[in-house]
């Protein structure tokens, strides 16, 4: 048992390792220029994808080799997804993800406001992810990186249907290339 503010209650699901933080900036390229000259942070070729593949897509940069990353989302009203706020995003393993999505709904919300479910998974074609808000409206993204895994043993067992934010066809054409 765990003291909460002075409430017991179990130790339940844990939100995982920091992965990386929403920024908005008004320019992406100049953005990253500034980061890597001063803060030695470098794109992450391995999400390339992601800052090319469509427009409003985020810039991955890293200073560790990718470990934690800066997601550099250009902010403007054209962005594809939900209006980006700053907000933080964690990882975790595929058991706890798994296992984490077949527990909702829950008490936590999605950024509509209404009990994150499981069909408000993300596939984002290099992971799965969840959108979600605290009681504050502070924004969060769970990602699970293991994504046959999850797509095998989460997606297609359990039927989900994902949302997408663009056709799978451009993380296709980017992989092939």
């Amino acid at each position: 048992m765990l003291l909460y503010d002075g409430v017991m209650g179990a130790a339940q699901f844990k939100m995982g390792k920091l992965d990386h933080v929403h920024i908005r900036v008004p320019d992406r390229a100049e953005a990253a220029a500034w980061y890597s000259k001063h803060l030695g942070f470098e794109p992450v070729e391995a999400y390339e994808f992601w800052a090319t593949g469509f427009d409003g897509g985020p810039l991955q940069i890293s200073a560790d080799g990718g470990q934690t990353m800066l997601a550099l989302f250009e902010a403007g009203d054209g962005h594809p997804m939900i209006p980006q706020q700053t907000g933080v995003a964690f990882s975790v393993d595929t058991e706890t993800f798994i296992a984490f999505t077949r527990s909702l709904p829950g008490e936590i919300n999605s950024p509509a406001g209404r009990p994150l479910a499981p069909n408000d998974l993300v596939d984002f074609d290099l992971c799965w992810a969840f959108d979600l808000v605290d009681p504050w409206g502070n924004q969060y993204e769970l990602n699970c990186y293991d994504y046959q895994r999850v797509a095998t043993e989460l997606v297609e067992a359990d039927g989900i249907e994902p949302v997408r934010y663009w056709p799978p066809e451009l993380h296709q054409a980017h992989s092939s290339s």
